[in-house]
């Protein structure tokens, strides 16, 4: 009886939860809907490239510079080298998505441990992460992985790499926005009155409460990264041994005005890409941001 009567109370419960109601917001949202389409058709073929395009996308599988339709065994053409641009397509949709991930991954590390520390603390401790904040945003963030990829022999780990410490002053500035603006908040206070001590505290009562913004930018970032490999490629910076979109536009940017569709195909996956990103960081930002939702309702 008793079990019955509360059922529909923590059902209920669990609708109105925060969780919950950015998720209905979002599922109303179809811009929203239409990136997470993308993105799961993106990511799916990135899981499946093996299966859709078996074989070595770098290898030179048929005549150089065939425009798609003209040989059935390869529908997208052949660039310069012979090379499949189907295979390259299907192939490079695994590193573009790997590349901006893996990146914003190594900016979220940096920028959270230091954005926390720095908003949480206060006093000399901010003031120095401050400083060396700033200090990295002095430099433009294209040049500066320039710079790191042009120490090193590119890769893409060296890539990751360079984009995720380039890329994380902006991480640091809002994670230490939301840590000032929560450290003296009420289940802090209360969390510190139950004797635990500021790891605790950091981690399981404020890093949660400051993941909406945070989850908004992350998904900007990775789109942003997808670029910025995009323009090294370009310059000749990219890894020679992996397909890339990026790796594609720059090997065949000779050729933009005989054979268009070397450059147009793989800048339409990235132009693709990012947009379903950005549709997607957008509409998360209407459904995290309670303010916007009030105002909308």
């Amino acid at each position: 009886m008793s079990t019955s009567i509360l059922a529909p109370v923590t059902s209920l419960a669990h609708s109105h939860s925060p969780g919950a109601r950015a998720l209905r917001a979002l599922s109303r949202d179809p811009l929203a809907l239409l990136g997470i389409a993308i993105l799961v058709a993106v990511a799916l073929t990135a899981l499946l490239a093996d299966v859709i395009s078996p074989g070595d996308p770098l290898d030179m599988a048929g005549i150089p510079l065939q425009w798609p339709g003209v040989d059935p065994d390869h529908l997208l053409g052949t660039d310069s080298l012979g090379r499949d641009v189907l295979a390259g397509l299907v192939h490079g949709t695994r590193a573009s998505l790997m590349i901006g991930l893996t990146a914003a991954a190594v900016s979220l590390v940096i920028g959270v441990v230091i954005g926390a520390v720095g908003g949480f603390f206060g006093g000399l401790v901010d003031s120095v992460l401050v400083r060396l904040t700033e200090l990295f945003q002095t430099v433009p963030g294209f040049l500066l992985v320039i710079v790191l990829v042009a120490i090193h022999t590119p890769s893409i780990g060296v890539i990751q790499l360079a984009i995720g410490l380039a890329s994380w002053p902006e991480i640091a500035r809002l994670v230490r926005a939301e840590f000032r603006r929560l450290r003296d908040s009420d289940f802090v206070l209360a969390a510190r009155a139950a004797g635990f001590g500021n790891g605790h505290i950091i981690v399981r009562e404020v890093l949660p409460n400051a993941l909406p913004p945070l989850i908004v930018t992350t998904s900007i970032l990775i789109a942003s990264a997808i670029l910025t490999e995009s323009g090294l490629s370009f310059l000749g910076m990219s890894d020679p041994n992996v397909a890339t979109w990026g790796g594609m536009i720059g090997g065949n940017r000779e050729h933009i005005g005989s054979a268009w569709f070397l450059t147009a195909l793989p800048g339409c996956a990235i132009a693709i890409v990012v947009l379903a990103f950005n549709l997607l960081g957008d509409g998360l930002n209407d459904a995290l941001n309670p303010r916007l939702r009030r105002r909308q309702a």
